[in-house]
């Protein structure tokens, strides 16, 4: 399938802004350092094993498979990235687009589903990833640029076959969102988990649309139980862009780190601390790996999820 294949363009990426106003625009779009210098930022499309790939170039990892009856492809970033995608995959065979599969619905992975509009067969997601995208796209006022999934699932999940490759999604209930999907190459022995993963970067947790921490850790658990140890994740955001794959240990690292923010948290707030005390870390203590901008997110999911109770 080739080497890595490296183009350039200019492109403003954007960090994720406070929860309240993303929820309410969620374009889940990144407002990042590269927003003042105008960095020229590289696409990256490489195969990993068995014809499934990666693609990255401005928001979440992109997973993909080209088999002999058409090409499934997981998220889809925004509609000029994912028209890089297509152009890439084009030059691999003269197939048919079968599935575009999304993990979840923010903008960052579902924008640019409208590239695909016309040539995929399907679009399949969780049930509630589908009412979060209109409900999202429908505050931001944007409903007509959304390509909308047409194939839902619920508890039990979704399997279907493509070539010499099965591919099952899984749902193990609220984590990063409460839709939030692993769709697994079982051939490949491949999982793209979406945001279920920020790999060693701090994470955006989407209270709006139905984010539960507490249950993460289970999603994790559950994650880390189900699959073996030959297994190659895809996350969906990476400190190091470098690092967008990994292993079950990742997988666990990353379960560590939302446990140790609840047990934090918890310790801040039952010692009689404030909100704005709580704010004021720096860090995680016992998920030091976890760096970058961001940690005020973590702090504000963790105390609104804990303060209740």
């Amino acid at each position: 399938m080739g080497a890595v294949v490296f183009k350039y363009q200019l492109m403003v990426r954007r960090e994720f802004i406070q929860q309240s106003a993303l929820a309410l625009a969620i374009l889940s779009v990144y407002k990042t350092k590269a927003l003042a210098n105008n960095a020229w930022q590289a696409y990256q499309f490489r195969p990993l094993r068995n014809n499934v790939g990666v693609f990255t170039e401005q928001g979440g990892t992109i997973a993909w498979l080209n088999s002999k009856d058409g090409f499934a492809v997981v998220d889809a970033q925004f509609p000029n990235s994912a028209a890089h995608l297509i152009e890439e995959l084009k030059k691999l065979a003269t197939r048919p687009f079968k599935y575009l599969l999304n993990t979840h619905h923010h903008g960052d992975h579902t924008a640019g589903n409208i590239a695909f509009n016309g040539l995929v067969g399907q679009v399949v997601a969780h049930e509630n990833s589908l009412k979060n995208q209109i409900s999202t796209a429908e505050k931001a006022n944007n409903l007509a640029k959304q390509l909308l999934p047409n194939l839902t699932f619920g508890t039990d999940g979704w399997k279907t076959k493509l070539g010499g490759e099965k591919i099952t999604a899984h749902y193990f209930g609220p984590g990063h969102t409460n839709g939030d999907s692993i769709f697994h190459f079982e051939d490949a022995n491949i999982a793209h988990v979406g945001d279920l993963v920020f790999n060693r970067r701090y994470p955006f947790i989407d209270t709006a649309n139905g984010a539960n921490i507490a249950n993460w850790v289970n999603v994790l658990d559950r994650i880390t139980g189900k699959f073996d140890d030959d297994t190659l994740f895809v996350f969906g955001h990476s400190r190091d862009p470098e690092k967008i794959t990994g292993n079950k240990a990742d997988v666990a690292a990353f379960k560590n780190y939302l446990q140790s923010l609840l047990d934090f948290v918890g310790q801040e707030i039952k010692a009689g601390k404030t909100k704005e005390d709580i704010l004021k870390a720096t860090a995680i203590p016992g998920a030091a790996e976890w760096q970058g901008e961001g940690i005020a997110r973590s702090l504000n999911a963790a105390y609104a999820e804990l303060s209740v109770k």
